[in-house]
């Protein structure tokens, strides 16, 4: 049975108090404005929610300025949809125009600001989505602008999550365990790997998922040794281990979580190194609490692993920040001293390889209450899982 959805979008309430913290951070910075040009950006202060950004032909602006509402400068093709967000100032060129795709717009707007700082985001998990001559010609024609990186500003913003989007994020949470705990009469001996991705995708949509746009997984005799490449025709076999991470989605929100299967039969090693991983996530479960450092949390997690001499997997983090993006900031790893709150929505994410060089992934989905972690996602079966159906 499907969840109940939670109410789609946010009231204009919810926008009016993310732009407000905003513009206090801006002017402690001492910012005139900020200037956004990604989708999660954009959508996080407007509510504008379109699968259009997958074209890359158009790009879309935000101007935030140190007070009132924020400022669309987007193609005319997006005004009808901004129309029905709260934003009000809307201006709009007919795009694609590449000798001019709405830079004239943003020199007017920009132009008169040059008595403080602009804000960008310039840092590690940030991106410009307009082309780079387009951006160093805005820059040219505004000689007397600052730029500066206004990236700890949206980070302070997006860590900490609403009431409003924890409920959306386990929404789709509960969406992605239920198709999850369909997998056992989806998977069987036989079945393509690739069969078992498609199939995985039509239970997720199935259950009430709007999309799924991360899927990956591996797939292996005892184990897998790679979790990215696209799944092959190769035919699921007795004592292969298979894991499947899916990122869906729902009214723009993501969940990512894996789970881990045996084909028939699982081998002493594939089963050790399951329980180890569960033992893992159960620490940083445990370790995840207001207060903590993501540092900590990720220390948590591999002191357990290396308890008995296995080696982490060497991915660079076991964990990190869940919303907009399937993966946001900030990540629990060694260099991650960022402090954690409540109402973060984080991943607990830890690996090991063992064996000939295969390895495993565990992952779990929870937010942060002042008590310490909440799942999001159904915990994982505490062992292996073994799978003994036998396709045609």
């Amino acid at each position: 049975m499907r969840p109940d959805p939670p109410s789609r979008g946010f009231p204009a309430a919810e926008f009016a108090a993310r732009t407000q913290r905003a513009q206090a951070l801006m002017a402690q910075a001492g910012l005139s404005g900020l200037l956004l040009t990604t989708e999660a950006e954009i959508r996080y202060f407007s509510g504008f929610h379109t699968l259009f950004w997958q074209s890359p032909t158009r790009p879309w602006f935000l101007f935030l300025p140190a007070s009132g509402k924020p400022v669309a400068v987007i193609p005319e093709i997006g005004a009808p949809l901004m129309r029905q967000t709260w934003i009000e100032d809307i201006r709009t060129w007919p795009a694609p125009r590449p000798a001019d795709d709405g830079l004239s717009l943003l020199h007017e707007l920009l132009a008169p600001l040059a008595h403080a700082p602009i804000g960008v985001p310039k840092g590690h998990e940030t991106q410009l989505r307009m082309p780079l001559a387009d951006y160093e010609r805005l820059l040219a024609g505004l000689p007397d602008l600052k730029i500066v990186d206004a990236t700890p500003i949206l980070r302070r913003l997006t860590m900490v999550k609403s009431s409003a989007e924890i409920e959306k994020i386990a929404h789709i949470c509960t969406i992605g365990s239920n198709t999850f705990a369909e997998l056992p009469e989806i998977a069987a001996e036989g079945m393509p790997f690739a069969e078992l991705f498609r199939a995985f995708r039509r239970a997720a949509l199935a259950q009430g998922a709007d999309d799924i746009p991360y899927l990956v997984g591996g797939a292996g005799q005892g184990g897998y040794h790679d979790v990215i490449s696209p799944p092959g025709e190769r035919r699921l076999a007795p004592g292969d281990v298979i894991m499947l991470d899916t990122g869906a989605t729902w009214d723009g929100y993501f969940c990512d979580f894996d789970r881990n299967f045996a084909i028939g039969r699982a081998d002493d090693a594939a089963r050790r190194a399951y329980d180890k991983l569960w033992q893992a996530t159960e620490a940083g479960i445990q370790a995840a609490r207001p207060g903590a450092t993501c540092k900590e949390v990720f220390l948590a997690m591999h002191a357990v692993i290396g308890e008995n001499g296995e080696q982490g997997g060497n991915v660079g983090r076991m964990g990190h920040g869940l919303g907009m993006r399937l993966t946001e900031w900030p990540s629990l790893a060694y260099f991650d001293e960022t402090v954690i709150a409540q109402n973060m929505v984080l991943t607990l994410e830890p690996s090991l390889t063992y064996g000939d060089g295969r390895m495993m992934v565990h992952e779990e989905n929870i937010v942060i209450r002042a008590a310490g972690a909440e799942l999001l996602s159904v915990r994982a079966a505490p062992e292996l899982p073994v799978i003994n159906g036998r396709g045609p």
